[in-house]
């Protein structure tokens, strides 16, 4: 009996033995990499090796399904988002999924819809790592730069007015092509409307800064160097732009306090280039349309009779971020209000559109408002993408250059992407954010050693301009050198896979678009070309073709006279 007893204690031992190590299931990593994941859940098809089979099945077969559109792009959108890095596409589509209360990581942005994908090498001429000015002159213009350089070529010593008077070393932007093959054209952006990127599109300028006459030293003035704002008003192209929304109303008028929109302008010269806008349209007999807040945009687009232009200038200086603004269009509004304007003209348009404070929100440490930026960009390109016909229509979406954002830790799947590492701490203790930056506002030291976020209340509550750590203390973050992503869709997207020079990014737009004297063979119209055809001549009418056939007509001409 008692030998019984004995074996039933050992037994139970055992069991409570065996319930204790179960009950340490997951031990403590020894190393990162043996970080053990611990995700609030995991869908129960992604278990299984046939749902990953039938996934890549289903793309296969999308693929394979798809067929080069060789036709005319009789419409080009090109889409930027400002600072854009591919390490912020992963953490918006992440932050979006789970705005929608999903795990995130397998959320996909809509323009990661599009069919095709490149790369894109952002380098100045002169700068390892890009700013927003070279950049613009290299995806608008077709050719790159140095660094503050916008509209000029590499002739160009920045800040020189010389330089920027000399037209030799002018070069003309995609939007100027469009002009010239009777396209109309728009710029729409969440910045300053005389901010770097936007300004690609038509200034020429030596020094990115020079957005007013306040900002342009006298020395430059007496020699005829032009502002930012004053080229955009009073000089083709800026002046034919059908459309132009944004921010940056300061850059425009006088250096006083206006009592109806309650803002101070930056003008030393005392002209009002609105009233200078106003008045050129109206010497051109044309209709058109000023506009400060959504109301009145909205008012537009609901009329039966839009203006022929449009001039929308919403914040004094740049559009306020989306989640902090009021009575403003987004950049979505914005996007359908330029399309409905420009999509009146028969021979097409172009339009760029820019989500602005990406980058901003970058440059303050502020990884929520730069991912929300970054899902209003999105909505924006769903948008452009419902109200055109991809058979004619043709867009492209990319950044202009990255940032030092990084997502990093091994965090479980379905984490706060905006929150700390659930798996692990620090080395010394402390928990790390996912989201982090290598250079910028926020240090991640203090006197006693690496700083620890949770105690931050601001970190807690999601202040929205709770700047993320950084290991290099800066007053502002920087950019970051790696290539960008290029996403196409409509007719020569086929154009835009592998890796090449952003500087070629518009020259490949404007052959589809039929805008250069490269012509494919589509940019004839159809009737013409059943006509050359059936006759038996070469379809493919570039300018050593014309004008042989022009030689030919001219010796006939001469023959029967």
């Amino acid at each position: 009996m008692a030998h019984a007893q004995v074996l039933i204690v050992l037994l139970v031992l055992a069991i409570s033995h065996i319930g204790a190590d179960d009950a340490v299931s997951t031990p403590k990593p020894k190393k990162v990499l043996d970080t053990v994941m611990n995700p609030s859940y995991i869908p129960a098809d992604e278990k299984h090796g046939s749902y990953w089979r039938k996934t890549a099945s289903e793309v296969l077969k999308s693929k394979l399904k798809e067929t080069i559109n060789t036709n005319k792009a009789k419409n080009g959108i090109m889409f930027i988002g400002d600072g854009m890095s591919l390490a912020t596409v992963m953490a918006a589509r992440t932050f979006a999924g789970q705005l929608e209360r999903e795990l995130g990581e397998d959320n996909v942005l809509d323009f990661e819809k599009f069919p095709v994908t490149g790369l894109a090498r952002t380098y100045c001429i002169d700068a390892q790592v890009p700013d927003s000015a070279c950049t613009a002159t290299s995806y608008l213009t077709g050719v790159k730069t140095k660094y503050g350089v916008i509209g000029l070529d590499g002739n160009v010593t920045r800040g020189s007015c010389y330089s920027q008077l000399h037209k030799g070393n002018w070069s003309p932007s995609i939007g100027q092509w469009a002009l010239a093959n009777g396209l109309d054209v728009g710029l729409v952006t969440t910045t300053r409307v005389t901010h770097a990127s936007p300004a690609g599109m038509y200034a020429h300028t030596s020094e990115r800064n020079w957005e007013s006459d306040a900002d342009v030293p006298a020395e430059c003035l007496s020699l005829g160097c032009k502002d930012i704002a004053y080229q955009l008003i009073t000089s083709n192209p800026g002046r034919q732009f059908k459309v132009i929304m944004g921010g940056g109303r300061r850059e425009f008028t006088p250096n006083v306090t206006n009592p109806l929109t309650n803002s101070t302008g930056k003008r030393l010269d005392g002209i009002d280039l609105i009233d200078l806008w106003h008045e050129d349209k109206v010497d051109l007999n044309v209709t058109h349309q000023y506009v400060t807040d959504r109301s009145e945009l909205m008012k537009v687009f609901n009329s039966d009779d839009l203006p022929e232009y449009l001039l929308g200038l919403f914040q004094n200086d740049h559009m306020d971020y989306h989640l902090k603004a009021n009575n403003q269009p987004t950049l979505e509004e914005m996007v359908e209000v330029a399309i409905k304007m420009l999509s009146r003209n028969e021979k097409g348009y172009f339009l760029f559109v820019e989500g602005g404070r990406i980058d901003h929100a970058h440059h303050d440490s502020y990884a929520h408002l730069a991912l929300d930026e970054t899902v209003e960009y999105a909505k924006a390109v769903k948008k452009a993408k419902e109200l055109t016909n991809e058979a004619e229509t043709l867009i492209v979406v990319s950044s202009d250059h990255a940032h030092t954002m990084t997502v990093a830790g091994y965090p479980s799947r379905g984490n706060d992407i905006l929150g700390v590492v659930d798996t692990a701490k620090g080395a010394d203790g402390v928990p790390y954010t996912t989201l982090s930056y290598a250079n910028g506002k926020a240090t991640s030291f203090n006197e006693e050693g690496r700083i620890d976020v949770t105690l931050h209340s601001e970190f807690s509550n999601r202040e929205l301009e709770y700047s993320y750590p950084s290991l290099v203390p800066l007053d502002s973050e920087t950019h970051g050198g790696e290539d960008v992503a290029v996403f196409a869709s409509g007719p020569w997207q086929h154009l835009f896979t592998s890796s090449y020079e952003q500087s070629v990014i518009p020259h490949m737009m404007a052959y589809a678009m039929c805008l250069g004297d490269n012509p494919h063979e589509n940019c004839m119209p159809k009737h013409r070309r059943a006509f050359w055809t059936s006759n038996g001549f070469n379809m493919r009418p570039n300018k050593y073709y014309l004008l042989s056939l022009c030689a030919v007509i001219l010796l006939v001409s001469k023959i029967y006279m």
